[in-house]
């Protein structure tokens, strides 16, 4: 945030109109053409430049104006911070179409920097290449006195990033070579102070001193970015550097031949670059030359990030260069895989020092990384370095917020590189879930992406549960944070036998130490799980209102969809693939791979989809006690109930006692809306001899019974007592299901028919009328007005309602028309437009 006269400040620029900006323009444009522009001009050139950048659109400038900026820049008597301001003035106006600057000729390191940022700020890849040809010329002769390359690095850094393809190899190799030098061979004794030039200033000069380290140790070994010095020279500033775009520079050159020499260049085509001599007497080529300094330069690095620092910031530096020095380790190893060997032993080491401290878990994830790419090739057992990275870090960092993003981005570019090597990725999704618990809005996206590689037949139910607990788990998570804070006098468990007052107290307490326990687990443990969760849920109710834990729910519905839709696809492509090997024969499976063999592809078998179906009906009764996140998930899993019906139609007939007891209890018409609604349109839809033979006329008549009894139940007018308020949708979806199953038991027509055609006089009755709108009443009247002129025609009701499955297109249209065909009988039996039944 601003300071308030930051604030003002900006507000001001942002509010100068065109003519305004044009009037001032011309001042600061007569201070630059005075004899000797002063602070006047640099103030003026300051607000010019705020008044140009504090807006998103581009602001105008006169182009005589503009073309005074450049020759004020390019002027060798132009102020050094005059030069700057109209660099940066010329950057923020970028794409400009007046600019007429040029890199070609210019010889001076500083000036060359600033216009080069101003020829990148261009965004035209002809500029880029042409700033990088221009630098890496001077960068490969020898600079005149009072000169440095330091000023050309960042440039040159800026051109790989935005266009990598404009440096021919040529000149990569020139460039690897300087880099090489810089990286291996800056000086050893620290810079000299520049001299005041004051009347008391000696003119003796004192012996530069060595460099030390950051435990203030003298160095025995070549100069790094972790050495420590009063004053640094030159070639020590281009070491640092050189680290700085080491990583860039490798990935972009270190492992692939590049275009070709520059036709035009004809001096480049007589000009080789002389192989160089490594420590081991080998000729190298420049780019495997910077290969192995760079290498060497990592070890070092590591090395050096094992001794204790003098000051705070040094050891944060310390923690940054050990994570950037594997990460260009294993680039280098990637490029070169001689290198394998000698940098397993070195990490190994590496991590067995650091992985206690929780201060270098940012560091455990490139150890990580390295091991993944490198342990096969290297045969080494590397599942004790995930173990610890899944196991401890999530559990004890939960609550930190960058280093839960860079962990869970790490198992996202990773995951199937897990998948496919280890299990350790996918048993510790309790631990991994914790992170987006606590860090539920950022993280949301990458779970969507990782979600599906954490799912698998062992996984799935945990999973499921655990989605839905996930407030729950945020709350516990904040409970675990402040029992840790607890001065140790206050950690003490209270007496056992009482019930606890406080979340805090119950964290330690024996009755609720099992769940929490449970919740917080760090592995996939599905054994373990308590018989239930109420009594966690119901003591957690007072963190509801959290907005950590509100945020965290609102999450849960994407996943939820995620989830089923994963299981909808799998079981999708498994009835296909079985489909296909019935037609051409085993040697489909042998292609593809058997169910058993293909990752996740028994996931979804009929087993699974019945205990998903029988769990979503029971923790529709066990859900945390947010009124908005539990009617989200009532609509989530009401449509994947249809979903999961639909995909394997006889679990309708398997799950029949779970299935009745569910839909008979006019509760959950009114608190479960959503789920109800859909189990009652998948009975009608697929309680049917047509999908499962095993359904008989007596499982027919008993849901039927089961239905009508909750129907009559929410229709039943009672003089003494209010009736239930029902959504509408349940009471059509009622008589559409009840309508379907008369239509397969035509014994049950007569009991239908009778329930249909009192209808009228349900919505007709003044305590329903004053429930319900007028335009639902309607639809429940023509609604049952349709189904009853069904009934007349049996083997009309029989065809539409107990339709076979749809395997071709026509039976396909007949499902999709049904609306259409009740209203067509309607008009049949109807003759007088809107005649209802009376």
């Amino acid at each position: 945030m601003f300071t308030a006269a930051a604030e003002s400040f900006l507000r001001q620029a942002r509010e100068i109109q065109e003519e305004e900006l044009r009037r001032f323009a011309a001042r600061v444009s007569a201070l630059l053409q005075g004899p000797e522009p002063g602070p006047e001009a640099v103030d003026g050139l300051q607000r010019l430049h705020l008044t140009v950048a504090a807006t998103k659109y581009p602001r105008k400038l006169d182009g005589e104006f503009v073309e005074l900026l450049q020759t004020v820049l390019c002027s060798p008597k132009s102020p050094e911070q005059i030069r700057v301001l109209c660099a940066a003035i010329l950057r923020e106006m970028s794409p400009c179409n007046d600019l007429i600057l040029s890199c070609d000729e210019i010889q001076d390191t500083k000036l060359l920097s600033l216009v080069s940022s101003v020829l990148l700020a261009q965004e035209s890849k002809d500029e880029v290449a042409a700033v990088g040809q221009r630098v890496v010329k001077v960068l490969e002769r020898k600079l005149p006195e009072g000169q440095s390359a330091r000023f050309l690095l960042p440039v040159l850094a800026n051109v790989i990033s935005l266009s990598p393809e404009s440096l021919t190899e040529e000149q990569t190799n020139v460039v690897s070579k300087k880099l090489a030098d810089w990286l291996r061979y800056a000086s050893i004794q620290q810079g000299m102070a520049q001299p005041s030039g004051g009347f008391f200033s000696s003119p003796r000069t004192k012996q530069p001193a060595p460099i030390t380290e950051m435990d203030g140790a003298v160095a025995t070994d070549f100069f790094t970015v972790l050495s420590v010095a009063q004053h640094y020279t030159q070639d020590q500033w281009l070491n640092v550097q050189s680290f700085s775009m080491l990583r860039n520079w490798l990935l972009c050159y270190g492992g692939k031949e590049l275009s070709t020499l520059n036709p035009d260049d004809k001096a480049g085509k007589d000009r080789t670059v002389t192989s160089v001599v490594s420590t081991a007497g080998q000729l190298l080529p420049p780019r495997e030359r910077l290969r192995d300094k760079a290498f060497e330069y990592c070890q070092r690095l590591i090395e050096q990030s094992n001794r204790r620092p003098l000051k705070k910031d040094d050891g944060d530096l310390q923690k940054a260069c050990l994570i950037e020095a594997v990460t260009i380790m294993d680039i280098i190893c990637k490029q070169d895989s001689s290198y394998v060997c000698r940098a397993v032993s070195f990490l190994k080491i590496l991590h067995s020092r650091i992985c206690g401290d929780a201060t270098y878990a940012r560091a455990l994830l490139p150890i990580a990384q390295f091991f993944l790419n490198h342990s096969k090739l290297a045969a080494v057992d590397s599942n004790a370095i995930y173990k610890h990275l899944f196991t401890d870090i999530p559990a004890q960092l939960f609550h930190n917020s960058s280093l839960a993003f860079e962990f869970v981005q790490f198992c996202k570019d990773n995951s199937q590189l897990f998948t496919d090597s280890s299990s350790i990725f996918r048993q510790s999704f309790p631990n991994l879930f914790k992170f987006l618990a606590w860090n539920s809005p950022p993280l949301i996206s990458e779970f969507v992406d990782l979600l599906p590689f954490l799912l698998d037949p062992g996984t799935a139910i945990e999973i499921f549960h655990l989605l839905l607990d996930l407030p729950c788990l945020t709350a516990a998570l904040d409970i675990q944070l402040r029992a840790a804070a607890l001065p140790a006098s206050d950690k003490a468990g209270g007496d056992p036998a009482g019930k606890p007052a406080t979340c805090l107290e119950a964290f330690r307490h024996p009755l609720y130490k099992s769940m929490f326990q449970h919740l917080l687990r760090t592995t996939s443990a599905p054994q373990d799980a308590p018989e239930s969760l109420v009594p966690l849920r119901l003591l957690l109710g007072s963190l509801a209102g959290s907005p950590r834990v509100v945020q965290c729910a609102e999450t849960v519905p994407v996943l939820l969809e995620l989830f089923f839709r994963v299981v909808a696809e799998i079981r999708q492509f498994l009835c296909q693939l079985s489909h296909l090997a019935g037609c051409f024969g085993v040697w489909l499976l042998d292609v593809t791979g058997t169910a058993e063999t293909r990752p996740g592809f028994q996931f979804a078998d009929e087993s699974l989809l019945n205990q998903l179906v029988v769990l979503l009906l029971q923790r529709s009764d066990q859900l945390y006690e947010i009124p908005a996140f539990k009617e989200d998930v009532y609509r989530v899993l009401g449509s994947q109930l249809a979903v999961l019906c639909g995909l394997r139609p006889a679990l309708v007939v398997e799950l029949s006692t779970e299935i009745l007891e569910f839909s008979g209890a006019v509760s959950n018409i009114q608190g479960k809306e959503a789920i109800f609604t859909h189990m009652v349109w998948a009975i009608g839809e697929y309680l049917s001899v047509s999908y499962d033979r095993r359904c008989t006329v007596e499982q027919i008549t008993r849901f039927f019974e089961t239905l009508e009894a909750v129907l009559f139940e929410i229709t039943q007018l009672r003089p003494q007592a209010s009736t239930p308020s029902c959504a509408p949708r349940a009471i059509s979806a009622l008589m559409a299901t009840l309508t379907k199953l008369a239509a397969r038991s035509q014994d049950l027509i007569p009991r239908v028919s009778m329930f249909l055609s009192k209808m009228r006089t349900f919505v007709q009755s003044p305590v329903v009328t004053s429930v319900y709108c007028e335009e639902d009443l309607e639809e429940i009247l023509i609604r049952a007005t349709e189904l009853m002129n069904l009934l007349k025609m049996p083997s009309v009701a029989q065809f539409v309602f107990t339709p076979p499955v749809a395997s071709t297109r026509f039976q396909r249209e007949v499902n999709e028309s049904l609306p259409s065909a009740l209203r067509m009988v309607t008009q049949l039996l109807e003759p007088a437009a809107g005649s209802v039944p009376v």
